[in-house]
């Protein structure tokens, strides 16, 4: 059989991009994971430049424990480094079911283990504070009294917190349908102090009018575009500051917070799992040592004879 002219090959570069459009188009992988999976196949992409590697079929394991070896030295965290080697396996499997190499080069490539860190979890006073700043006089505080409560009450991510439509809201009820990683929907609980905190944002006069790409968008920035991920972020930060909070938490520090504070009060980890929508029960165990943490700093700092 002839061999492909080299100049006629396709390069692993030119693979990857159909790589990430296949994730996009047959299984629905959001931007964000897109983003992701992007900059992690671009570090390996980077160092196989550097040394004129331009096709998968010249990737052998020797190859990606040196690219494993320079990401260690630049003193990336295990769970990065590990995050990356994932990206790149799921390249080299997408390749291998085409046909387009004949062996994984990563099969039996191991990373060293991490060891995994509790998340930041707000104290129920901080989270009272943190809720209690935006000064709801105006609107962009009613906007961020409202998007604050939800992510409490509801465990929502920054992704699905920004993502929520009018169609997903049923404020009679108390529910929000929200959608997770990979399009999965789930419905979410709305406290009565979320959802009091979203009719007065939803009802107020001064809220910009939606541009026609955000329509059906609840949180909108000052310009009627859907707010951003990285607004949210931002709002959260403004928030801790003007709360007096000495800590800097993120959406997700919400999130964190919510789950534990579930679990302090004695909510079962299976419908814990439910709320946040994690897919597998492992990934929600990490809450039960947050929890179990939480609680004995509590004790710590309360019990006369802890210290």
């Amino acid at each position: 059989m002839a061999k492909t002219p080299r100049r006629n090959r396709p390069t692993l570069r030119g693979q990857a991009d159909r790589f990430l459009h296949e994730l996009a188009a047959s299984r629905g992988a959001s931007q964000h994971t897109l983003r992701a999976y992007g900059r992690d196949l671009e570090e390996l992409l980077a160092f196989l430049d550097g040394r004129g590697l331009q096709e998968a079929r010249a990737v052998t394991p020797r190859i990606l424990r040196a690219w494993l070896m320079t990401l260690d030295e630049r003193g990336l965290a295990a769970t990065t480094i590990q995050r990356k080697l994932s990206a790149v396996r799921s390249l080299f499997r997408h390749l291998l079911r085409h046909g387009q190499i004949d062996v994984h080069p990563a099969t039996g490539l191991r990373q060293r283990r991490s060891t995994r860190r509790l998340p930041t979890v707000l104290e129920e006073g901080e989270v009272e504070s943190l809720l209690a700043s935006p000064d709801t006089t105006t609107s962009a505080g009613r906007r961020d009294r409202a998007l604050l409560e939800v992510m409490y009450s509801a465990g929502t991510r920054a992704a699905e917190t920004v993502g929520i439509d009018h169609s997903d809201l049923d404020l009679s009820r108390g529910i929000c349908r929200v959608r997770g990683k990979g399009r999965k929907e789930r419905l979410a609980p709305l406290g009565p102090f979320a959802v009091e905190a979203l009719k007065d944002y939803l009802k107020d006069a001064e809220r910009p009018r939606p541009l026609p790409a955000a329509t059906n968008a609840i949180f909108l920035n000052r310009r009627g575009g859907r707010l951003t991920t990285r607004s949210l972020g931002r709002i959260v930060e403004a928030a801790a500051l003007r709360g007096g909070l000495r800590r800097h938490p993120t959406p997700h520090t919400l999130r964190h917070s919510f789950a534990t504070h579930l679990l302090d009060r004695g909510a079962d980890l299976r419908a814990v799992q439910e709320l946040l929508g994690h897919a597998n029960l492992v990934t929600t165990q990490i809450y039960t040592h947050v929890s179990i943490e939480h609680l004995r700093a509590i004790y710590e700092r309360a019990h006369p004879q802890a210290s």
